[in-house]
């Protein structure tokens, strides 16, 4: 007779103890090997800016956030450490400094990555490239010099000693 009394007169309060009981160890169960995958996940997406396609930013872009450019810039694009995309929609006419750079959209002006330099087959740059690598995709249109330089700080040293060959031959000119 006890159950019959409880279950009628109070069917909520039972379920509502049993439902906490249950998700409570299932919960930490599944979130603690699937916590770690979306927080990567997340950052990374978090971590990333995005221009739409409906604004023009004129003037210079600096940040410590990888950018997705599906508009327009004009100007100077600085990201020293991070990523920049150049989407499908996206028109560029800036010089782009970052640490990788993928062009799937137009861009003219220069490139300089301290990692690598994507152009895609739908991309289009008219430019100059500076990177440690760089892929360039059938169909992509480019239209420039390509300096390959090591990664790291031996990239400046390779662009020291560049600049010390022209001194010595202005030296044997003069």
């Amino acid at each position: 007779m006890w159950k019959p009394t409880n279950q009628p007169a109070t069917p909520g309060r039972p379920a509502e103890p049993e439902r906490p009981s249950m998700s409570t160890p299932t919960v930490p169960a599944v979130s603690e090997p699937a916590a770690p995958r979306p927080v990567a996940t997340t950052t990374s997406t978090s971590d990333q800016a995005t221009i739409g396609k409906s604004l023009v930013i004129k003037g210079e872009v600096t940040g410590s956030e990888s950018l997705y450019i599906d508009g327009r810039v004009e100007g100077s694009i600085n990201l020293s450490g991070n990523r920049v995309t150049v989407g499908r929609n996206g028109v560029v006419s800036a010089n782009i400094n970052a640490r990788e750079i993928v062009v799937l959209g137009k861009v003219r002006g220069n490139l300089t990555a301290s990692d690598r330099v994507d152009i895609r087959s739908d991309g289009s740059l008219t430019g100059d490239v500076v990177a440690a690598r760089i892929s360039i995709e059938d169909g992509a249109f480019f239209k420039g010099g390509i300096d390959i330089r090591k990664a790291g700080t031996k990239g400046d040293e390779a662009a020291k000693g560049v600049s010390n060959v022209p001194e010595p031959a202005i030296a044997a000119r003069a």
